[in-house]
C-alpha cells in the first residue's frame, strides 16, 4: 500500500543566498547546524541558506565538524566574522556569559543575529542586548524553538480564536534528571557563566511558552523556592571537586494579566524525567495541554460538551492541510521530532529576512528581554522570600 505525497514542490529561486555563520559547536551547535542545512532541503525559501562559517575554540574538532555539517569554512576567532562581507546573519550558540559581547559586536557590524536562550546570563546584559538591537539595522531572533512545534502552533491558534474563553490558569513544568550528585561541574553549574541553573536553562522555555500562547504579560511573582541540592560537584577532569553556585531546581507562582494564576517548576534532579516538559492552560470554555513527550499531539477539552461525554481528546497535529509546518515534512501521521523545531525556526528566520511573514511570531531581543525580566523577578522572589512586582524589575 503506497503513501500519497504531501503535494509540495520546490520552487526555483534566483535571490541572493543568506550567508550564515555559527558560533558554537557543541549541543546547540549540532542542533543549529542541522537546522540550517535541513531548512534548505525541506522548505521553499526565497533566499537559499549558505552555511559560510562555523566558529569554536577547539581547532582540532572544527575541520571535521565543518565537513560533516556542510560549513564552507571554520575559524577559532569569532571576531573575524564581523568583517566578512559574505556573512549576513550570525547565530550565537555559546555559553550564556558571552551572548552579550558576541551579539552586540555582530549587530554593530551590521549583521542580523540569532541568539540561543536565555538571552543572557544577567538582566543587565540582556538589557544591553535589547538596547543594541533597538539601535541596530539588523534584525534579531532568539531560539525559543518549541514555539515551532505544530501542536504548539495549534494551541496558539485555539487561544487566539477565543476557544478557551477567559483564561484562568497556566501551569507549566520542565523536569530533567541529568543533574545528580555525580554530574561534573561543567559551565552550566557556574553562576558567572550560566547566570542561573535549571531556572535560566529550563524555566526560560516554559515562561516564553506561557507568554507566547496566552499573549499575556506577567504582573508579579507571588512566591518562589530555589534549591541547590549539590553545592559541590566533581570537576570534569576528575581532579577534585568544584563549587556549584546555581540552582538545581526553582519553582514559582505568578500572576499574569487578567488575573490568570500561573505556576512553573524546573529541575535537573527528577529521576525518571529525561526531558519532560509541558504546559496546560485552563479557560472558562475549555482547556488544552501540550506534553513534549508526545509532541505530535495537542490534548484539548471543550467544557461545553459537558462532563458526561466531553472528556479530553488528542489531536495529531500532522495534517498538511490543517497544521503548521506539516506540509514541509512527511505524509499525515508520520511524526516529527526534537530537531524539527530548529529546522522550522531556521526557515522562518529566512522568511523574515526575505520580507515574508513567519508562521508564528519569532521572539526578538526585546521579546526575550521580557522573559529575562520574569527569570530575574522569580529568582529575587526565591532569594528575598517576598512577592516581586514585574514593574520593579527593569
Amino acid at each position: 500500500m503506497g503513501l500519497e505525497d504531501t503535494g509540495r514542490t520546490h520552487a526555483a529561486t534566483t535571490a541572493s543566498p543568506l550567508g550564515v555563520a555559527l558560533i558554537g559547536q557543541r549541543f546547540m551547535g549540532r542542533a543549529h547546524s542541522n537546522g540550517w542545512g535541513q531548512a534548505n532541503r525541506f522548505f521553499d525559501l526565497q533566499r537559499p541558506i549558505r552555511m559560510r562559517t562555523i566558529c569554536a575554540r577547539n581547532a582540532e574538532e572544527l575541520a571535521p565538524f565543518a565537513k560533516r555539517f556542510g560549513w564552507e569554512s571554520w575559524t577559532t576567532d569569532w571576531r573575524t566574522i564581523a568583517d566578512d562581507a559574505e556573512i549576513d546573519l550570525v547565530d550565537v550558540g555559546t555559553p550564556n556569559d558571552v551572548h552579550a559581547e558576541q551579539s552586540i559586536a555582530m549587530l554593530q557590524a551590521g549583521k542580523h543575529v540569532a541568539c540561543e536562550k536565555p538571552l543572557a546570563a544577567t538582566l543587565d546584559e540582556a538589557r544591553r542586548m535589547a538596547e543594541a538591537a533597538r539601535d541596530a539595522d539588523g534584525k534579531t531572533f532568539v531560539w525559543f524553538n518549541y514555539r515551532r512545534i505544530p501542536a504548539v502552533v495549534l494551541a496558539h491558534q485555539w487561544i487566539r480564536e477565543g476557544r478557551l474563553g477567559r483564561l484562568l490558569h497556566v501551569r507549566a513544568r520542565y523536569l530533567q534528571s541529568w543533574g545528580g550528585a555525580d554530574t561534573p561541574r561543567v559551565w552550566r553549574f557556574e553562576k558567572s557563566r550560566a547566570g542561573s541553573g535549571a531556572h535560566g536553562d529550563l524555566n526560560a522555555h516554559i515562561i516564553d511558552m506561557a507568554r507566547f500562547l496566552t499573549g499575556l504579560s506577567f504582573e508579579a511573582i507571588d512566591g518562589a523556592i530555589a534549591r541547590t541540592f549539590y553545592p559541590e560537584r566533581p570537576m570534569p577532569d576528575g581532579k577534585g571537586v568544584g563549587t556549584s553556585d546555581v540552582d538545581d531546581a526553582l519553582s514559582f507562582l505568578a500572576s499574569m494579566e487578567g488575573g490568570v494564576a500561573a505556576s512553573f517548576e524546573a529541575t535537573r534532579c527528577a529521576p525518571g524525567h529525561l526531558n519532560d516538559h509541558g504546559i496546560e492552560i485552563n479557560g472558562e470554555l475549555g482547556s488544552l495541554r501540550f506534553d513534549f513527550n508526545e509532541m505530535n499531539y495537542l490534548s484539548v477539552h471543550e467544557a461545553g460538551l459537558g462532563d458526561g461525554t466531553g472528556g479530553w481528546k488528542r489531536i495529531a497535529a500532522t495534517s498538511a492541510g490543517d497544521h503548521a509546518y506539516a506540509a514541509e515534512w512527511w505524509p499525515d501521521g508520520h511524526w516529527i521530532g526534537y530537531e524539527h523545531g530548529f529546522v522550522n525556526m531556521a526557515a522562518d528566520i529566512v522568511r523574515v529576512l526575505a520580507g515574508e511573514e513567519p508562521t508564528v511570531p519569532i521572539p526578538d531581543f526585546a521579546d526575550a528581554y521580557e522573559t529575562q525580566r520574569v527569570l530575574e523577578a522569580s529568582m529575587r522572589a526565591a532569594t528575598e522570600h517576598r512577592r516581586i512586582l514585574l514593574d520593579d524589575v527593569r
